[in-house]
């Protein structure tokens, strides 16, 4: 092809236009989806993390755009991250020769090294990003000479270095691709990341992230559902000057909704003061996984926080991978929402670091996140059912404790089986919500077991019985599959349903108690287990005391020289007292090892069983037999007539 015949395809590019609603939005997203699939990104696994430092360099170009206006328009000055050639306004975006098309602020065409490279020959498109702009964006943040953080790296500049240090090389397989994606992208207006409303963009993002957390069979250990998340923000109420942690983020997305929440409540006239603190000292998370922490990154600058204050490594052993952004972060945060990897086995070196050593990973971060909760602080998080009921473990029991006796562990919500099936994981989960300083006097248990969830038919903020701004919807908007029992029963006709919503200000009050949803009175029950155990107790003292006896008896028996015999005799009735001081301690361990089965079991439940006798079984069988016989004579009459 001549360089003529490419120059006249390159003025042919279509110009940005407006995209409206989160359903537009969502179709043109998915059609570079498609672009992608095509080349050599078949996989979601693959075209979110290249779709995702794509689509950051062209929001990011935009913002920085607008804010070198903004401050040009006051006089005041203005630092870019990025410098030409490496903005997306040189390298990326569609060029056009005509007097109106967009220019940079030296004065050149928007898309001018693109065309520049395009005028070159095929692949030196691929050989300057490859070459020479991931170069650039990588030693943003680090010194070449040292091997660590910049210390002349703007924050913004520290945060594109991490976005992008995942990204090697283009995944996409031909120039021709990678051009009709930049170009598709450019259309991408920043607009789509302004509305604090509807975060149109961030929620097509979302999107994209889930499908990730689909295509891998371990999903759940970075994605959660986000309508999950939205019930649990709302639940907790995180309020503006507050700060906000999780200690294993994932894709961000419980900081990213955190953020939504709070921004949502300032309304359309927020304090600029108010709006700084938010988008820069508010949002604090820990990730390790290499793949997944530069996509939390995009996530939270998509989603419009301008300073993801997030740390690249392993919470738990401590082990730091990069932390410069997280050097302002105070020692414990005020909200704490967060999902732990399900059954995750940890090693010593991260065992060591917790009072209960135990390789559940679960419940290593439940430990940590006591440490990291501030006093009067509040925390939401999903568990596995296991580490609910378990109690044959030490440290799953001691840790339990600790939370009771350090917190006020005031709902559990028993999730459906299946919540969790879209993002790869199929355990049966709980939410947790607790608020530090306070000893666990009773909980409020909410059961959502018996809604039918699955891949198609996932569960919803409705659900919950929540609107999407918080609000506590009606019955006429609650899903009927969380309805249907209720109605079923003619004694429910004309009382609202009591949804998780609209009982949970009622928690712990006799309002509070429906089929769904009752009260333990914790506190009664560690007492009613002391009292059972006292008496092992006592027993184990007395044993203890006459071993004591023995042995000073033995001493004496081997100071005289006695025979053998009788030195063996006493030996033998110490080991016996011995363990019997073992197995009454043993009998008071588990008694109080039980109190701390927090797994919900519904009260209230309603038990269909089968109360006919074996007689009556037998007869219905053979009345069925007999129906079955009866089909199938006719079935041979119908046969056997002629046609």
């Amino acid at each position: 092809m001549s360089p003529q015949k490419k120059t006249k395809r390159a003025k042919q590019t279509k110009q940005p236009k407006s995209i409206g609603s989160t359903k537009s939005l969502s179709s043109f997203v998915k059609s570079i989806c498609d672009i992608m699939r095509r080349s050599n990104c078949a996989s979601a696994l693959q075209y979110v993390p290249e779709l995702t430092w794509i689509l950051f360099l062209r929001i990011l170009d935009a913002q920085e755009e607008r804010d070198r206006k903004a401050a040009a328009a006051v006089g005041s000055s203005f630092t870019p991250a990025l410098v030409s050639p490496y903005r997306w306004q040189d390298w990326a975006a569609p060029f056009k020769d005509h007097p109106d098309h967009p220019k940079t602020q030296e004065g050149q065409p928007f898309g001018w090294k693109r065309q520049e490279l395009f005028a070159r020959g095929d692949g030196k498109l691929f050989d300057f990003i490859n070459g020479e702009l991931l170069a650039h964006l990588h030693g943003l943040d680090i010194d070449k000479r040292t091997g660590l953080p910049n210390p002349a790296a703007s924050r913004k500049q520290r945060i594109i270095g991490r976005i992008m240090t995942a990204v090697e090389r283009v995944r996409v397989d031909s120039e021709t691709n990678l051009r009709d994606i930049l170009d598709k992208v450019h259309e991408i207006s920043i607009d789509h990341i302004e509305d604090q409303h509807f975060f149109t963009l961030s929620q097509v993002y979302e999107d994209l992230l889930l499908k990730m957390g689909e295509k891998n069979s371990d999903g759940g250990q970075f994605f959660t559902p986000r309508e999950v998340i939205r019930a649990m923000v709302h639940t907790i109420d995180p309020q503006l000057g507050e700060t906000v942690y999780d200690p294993c983020c994932g894709t961000g997305g419980f900081l990213a909704i955190a953020y939504e929440h709070i921004a949502r409540k300032q309304g359309n006239a927020p304090a600029s003061t108010d709006i700084d603190a938010l988008k820069h000292d508010t949002f604090f998370g820990r990730e390790k996984e290499n793949l997944v922490f530069p996509i939390a990154l995009a996530n939270l600058v998509l989603h419009g926080i301008d300073q993801p204050n997030l740390w690249h490594g392993n919470t738990l052993t401590k082990r730091t991978t990069y932390g410069a952004l997280f050097e302002s972060a105070p020692p414990t945060f005020k909200v704490i929402l967060t999902n732990p990897p399900f059954g995750g086995k940890e090693g010593k070196d991260a065992q060591k670091n917790f009072a209960f050593e135990t390789g559940s990973t679960q419940t290593l971060f439940v430990q940590n996140i006591l440490s990291e909760l501030a006093r009067e602080g509040r925390c939401g998080i999903v568990l596995d059912e296991g580490l609910l009921f378990r109690t044959n473990e030490t440290a799953f029991v001691e840790t339990k404790r600790k939370l009771v006796d350090e917190c006020e562990l005031w709902a559990i919500i028993s999730l459906p089986g299946g919540v969790f099936s879209q993002a790869g994981a199929g355990v049966k989960t709980n939410l947790l919500f607790f608020t530090k300083g306070k000893t666990t006097g009773k909980i409020w248990y909410y059961d959502l077991t018996h809604v039918k969830v699955g891949k198609k038919t996932p569960v919803t903020l409705a659900h919950f019985g929540f609107g999407k701004n918080g609000e506590i919807l009606g019955d006429s908007l609650l899903p009927a599959s969380l309805t249907a029992p209720w109605k079923e029963d003619a004694n429910n006709q004309g009382k609202p349903f009591p949804s998780f919503a609209r009982m949970l200000a009622k928690r712990g009050t006799v309002k509070g108690e429906s089929p769904y949803s009752w009260t333990i009175d914790f506190a009664a029950r560690r007492a009613q287990a002391r009292k059972e155990m006292q008496p092992h107790l006592d027993e184990a003292e007395r044993i203890k005391a006459s071993v004591i006896t023995l042995k000073e008896e033995l001493k004496g028996l081997k100071k005289d020289k006695e025979g053998n015999g009788k030195i063996a005799a006493l030996e033998s009735r110490i080991r016996e007292h011995e363990k019997a001081a073992r197995d009454a301690q043993s009998k008071a361990d588990d008694i109080d090892a039980a109190c701390f089965d927090l797994k919900a079991v519904n009260p209230n439940a309603i038990v269909k069983t089968d109360d006919r006798t074996p007689a009556m079984i037998i007869e219905n069988i053979e009345e069925q037999g007999k129906i079955v016989n009866k089909a199938l004579e006719r079935l041979k009459l119908l046969l056997e007539e002629p046609k």
